[in-house]
């Protein structure tokens, strides 16, 4: 199995990286063609944080490395700020790793 790592990347409409005018529908339609994208790159989309009205997204995957995350945003034409690798710490994360 591959392993794989977590990634956030994020979207701004004022860094032209957000479609200028989104409803939530056109967003749930846009959702399914990036399901379909990840699952064509190996990424497994986890949550989308949206702010609709602000214009800004911001998408917790889980991938095998930021180049599968970034050809799955180049499938749907979706522009984007930053990939970033990043580790999970909540709090029962750091409960375990203390012990």
């Amino acid at each position: 199995m591959q392993t794989m790592r977590f990634f956030v990347d994020t979207h701004d409409r004022s860094k032209q990286t957000f479609p200028p005018e989104l409803t939530p529908e056109q967003f749930e339609g846009f959702f399914a063609q990036y399901e379909q994208a990840c699952a064509a790159e190996g990424v497994v989309p986890l949550r989308i944080h949206v702010g609709l009205e602000e214009g800004r997204a911001f998408c917790f995957n889980m991938a095998p490395d930021a180049d599968a995350v970034r050809r799955a945003h180049e499938r749907v034409g979706l522009p984007y700020d930053s990939i970033t690798e990043v580790t999970t710490a909540t709090p029962g994360d750091l409960f375990f790793h203390r012990r």
